[in-house]
């Protein structure tokens, strides 16, 4: 079993910045890759970014977030992170970190999820 703990959202405003933090505890070394999700009021979970958890660290990225986010890692902490600029209001949602372990895919049932933050960006 892997735990996931979201921390860093708040109200920002539009142009500004925040990072996400997503510590993992168990076995962590389960990891293949760490992604963050996203849902906005009235709309469906939708896919942020993610990164391979190992090897090299290779990210995915959706377009509506290319070039203004970042996804890391830190694995001596267990610590996923998203650096988020350029903010929009559109970008406000429930962000969710989630991890999934070698031989799945985001939509199996098998994965990891955090309970979220709240990210609000005022225009």
């Amino acid at each position: 079993q892997v735990q996931l703990v979201e921390s860093g959202g708040g109200l920002v405003q539009a142009g500004g910045s925040l990072r996400l933090s997503c510590a993992a505890s168990g076995r962590a070394s389960s990891i293949f890759r760490m992604g963050w999700f996203r849902q906005a009021p009235g709309k469906e979970r939708e896919f942020v970014a993610a990164v391979r958890w190992t090897r090299g660290g290779g990210t995915r990225y959706a377009d509506s977030v290319l070039g203004r986010f970042t996804i890391s890692r830190d694995n001596a902490k267990n610590t996923g992170y998203l650096q988020m600029n350029s903010l929009k209001s559109e970008d406000t949602a429930v962000y969710y970190c989630a991890a999934r372990p070698y031989g799945s895919t985001w939509r199996s049932t098998n994965n990891y999820w955090g309970r979220g933050t709240q990210v609000t960006v005022s225009s």
